[in-house]
Order: structure tokens, then sequence, then C-alpha cells
């Protein structure tokens, strides 16, 4: 998109006195730094740079037509936990502020639609992340996104250290493009097509439901194959030009809604470095993440049970047989379940080494333990003169012993 272009001068410049400068909604201006400028200063006098306050996160949602993009939006919020509805671009082009400038005889060009958006991204509902469907389309856009990014990191540097600072928040960009063939994006528009004339001529034959809306790309295969080859050569050339500045996620939508819905997860896995501010992610960074602890957990566990039979066997011995002849008579009980829980004072379980050795010990025979320790103060005397209660602590071990149960029914 681009703004309209200046009238041209006369073929022979008459003499007069000197033009005065032109203003910038009068010219077609292609240099994104002065477009962006131009739109960010217009924001800090009308919000207050205090209150520039964008999306954690964006993510840009492309797709070739019959990609599946409508279908799949739902399911990337709620991957994403976001409530807040997508930002559509073209359906921000027909609000009132955009039909005034329309109106007015101009064209809604890169600064227009830079500046209606930035404002929508103001709102608060968008505040923890939204999907942004329809952007970037142009070269200028690109750059503006770009600068965006740049001006949301100045404001958190400028902001980290005062009571604004938790509102400026590490800005984290994804693009993500659902992808499918030409082919398979012909057919998937003419099919929409049909799936449309077929809706529309029962909602005017009997008056009931809604029209949906009709593209003249979803009935012609020569319009259809003209709108996937603007997408490769336009929105596609603009995404992939941020694919090294910003986190990049390919999605295969060729399979099945559920195949795709994999596709998208698999992708957008939670990743520390990627969303939590630098900082909170350096102080977090020695507390090992699970998927790397228990990569070598079996090596470990056999280690640790190895360690008990040779340089603690008594104790190792001591402890199976109490599991053996105390415990697993509960849990042999709750089969079915698959859940016991058993209360014991066993003095053998004061010893710190006998709690681990015991966790170890039904873990490697394939259930999970786990054992809480409960103070209980019992009374022994009272002092009558004063009131005084006397209580000894008893200690009480609570061992919770859960496993696969097993069905004994089938249903009804």
């Amino acid at each position: 998109m681009s703004t309209d272009s200046a009238s041209s001068s006369p073929a022979t410049p008459q003499p007069g006195p000197p033009a005065a400068p032109a203003k910038h909604a009068d010219l077609e201006i292609k240099d994104s730094t002065l477009i962006f400028n131009d739109v960010w200063l217009d924001l800090e006098v009308e919000y207050g740079r205090e209150n520039l306050r964008f999306p954690k996160e964006i993510i840009l949602l492309g797709g070739a037509p019959g990609s599946g993009k409508g279908t799949n939006t739902g399911f990337i919020l709620q991957a994403r936990g976001l409530t807040c509805p997508p930002v559509v671009v073209s359906s921000l082009l027909d609000t009132p502020e955009a039909q005034r400038i329309k109106d007015a005889g101009m064209m809604v060009g890169d600064r227009e639609v830079i500046g209606i958006l930035l404002r929508e991204l103001l709102k608060p509902e968008y505040r923890d992340g939204c999907i942004l469907d329809g952007f970037p389309r142009t070269k200028v856009q690109v750059e503006s996104l770009k600068l965006l990014v740049t001006h949301m990191q100045g404001l958190r540097r400028e902001f980290y250290n005062t009571p604004l600072g938790r509102f400026f928040r590490q800005p984290t960009v994804h693009i993500m493009v659902l992808f499918v063939e030409e082919k398979v994006s012909i057919e998937r528009q003419l099919k929409r097509g049909r799936l449309t004339k077929e809706h529309n001529d029962e909602v005017r034959r009997t008056g009931d439901g809604e029209l949906w809306e009709e593209r003249p790309t979803d009935y012609d295969e020569g319009l259809a194959r003209r709108r996937y080859h603007v997408f490769k050569e336009k929105t596609w050339d603009a995404l992939q030009s941020l694919k090294s500045i910003f986190h990049y996620h390919f999605v295969n939508a060729q399979g099945s809604i559920k195949e795709v819905e994999a596709n998208i997860v698999k992708e957008l896995q939670y990743q520390s470095t990627l969303e939590l501010d630098p900082a909170t992610h350096d102080t977090l960074r020695h507390i090992p993440v699970a998927s790397e602890l228990i990569v070598h957990a079996r090596q470990e566990l056999v280690k640790r049970l190895d360690g008990y039979q040779f340089e603690h066997r008594e104790l190792f011995t001591e402890v199976v047989g109490f599991v053996e002849n105390k415990i697993m008579e509960i849990v042999s009980r709750h089969a079915i379940s698959g859940s016991s829980h058993i209360n014991t004072e066993a003095e053998l379980l004061h010893h710190p080494l006998a709690l681990a050795i015991l966790i170890d010990v039904f873990s490697e025979r394939g259930y999970h333990a786990v054992v809480d320790l409960h103070r209980i103060e019992v009374p022994e005397k009272v002092d009558l003169q004063t009131g005084h209660i006397t209580c000894r602590v008893k200690k009480v071990f609570r061992i919770t012993v859960k496993f696969n149960g097993s069905e004994i029914r089938r249903g009804n």
C-alpha cells in the first residue's frame, strides 16, 4: 500500500514565490524511518511515553489462501493462553478512522495503516500478546515493525528500574506461516466456494441463517491461482525478510486439522530463553529444566541403588524388608484404584538416608512414592495450678504410593 502521490508540476515552470514545504500527507513517502517516526511522535503526544504499552508477544500470522488461518487462529490463541481476538488489519481499514481518511479523498497508505494499527495494539486487552493477521505486507511495513520492536526495547530500558518497569516487558515476536502448495490452495479455495454457494442458496431460499462472505477467487480457478501467486510474491517475501530477526515458525498446513494442530503445538512449545526477560532467565538458569533432568534419570537411579547395596548394605536391606513386610500388604489391597496411603511411626525412617532409599526402591519397581513427615503434638500432662499442658511430639510418616490400577469392568 502507498500514500497518494503529489500532483505533477507544469511542463514549463513559471517564476514566482518559493513553494511552501509539502506536508507528509501530500507526498508519496517511501522512507520507512520518516513514516514511523512521524507516527511515533503523534503517539507520544496523544498518549504520553509512559503509556506506550504494547503487547509483550506479537504473533505475525501469515498463510497461503486455503491454508486455514481462520480455522486455526482460535487454536493458536488457546495454545498461547491468549483470550483476545486476533487483530485483522483488513478489518481495521474499515474502522471510522480509516473511513474518515477515505472520505477525505485520500488512500489508506502505509503511514495510515501503521498509525491505525499501533493505536489498536495499545488497547489493554492486547497487553499480554496478540495475533496480528495481514501485517506486514509492504517493505515500509516490514521496516516499521523492526522500528517498533526497537522503540519497545528502548522504552523497556528507560523504565526498567522505575515503578512502571513491569509494564514494559521484553518484546517477543513470532512469525508463523501456515503453508500449503499451490494445488492444495486452489482446491481448498474452490471447495470453500462450493460450500459457500450451497449455504447461501439455502439461506436465500428459506430466509433462515446468515449469508457467508462470497469471494470471486473462490469461484474461478484462474483467480484462485492468481491469489496464491500474489501471496507468494508479496506477503511471503515480507515475512521471509524477517526470518533472521524474529522467531520463525514454518507450519505444514496440508494435513488434517488434528495434524496441523500438532504441528502448531510443536512449533509453539514453551522456551524460557525466548519468553522471559533476560534478567529473569538469568536468575532461574541454575535450576535444571525438567526435560534435561530426566534424560539420565534412569542411569542415575541405577547408580544410587547399586551404591546403597555396596556402601549402605545393612540399611538398604532393612528398608527393602520394611517395604516388603509392612507396606506392600497395604499397597496390594489397592491394586484396582492404584493409590494407597500408609501412616507409620517406624524408627527406621528417622534415618535421613532411609527415606531416599524407600523412594528409590518404589521408583525402581514402577511405583510413584511420596513421603510427608507430620509432627503431631500429643498431650501428656497438665499442671493443675498453671494450666500448662506438656506435650510430646509424635512423628508420623505419611507414605503415598501410586501406580497404574486395574479396571475390572468394561462398562455398564
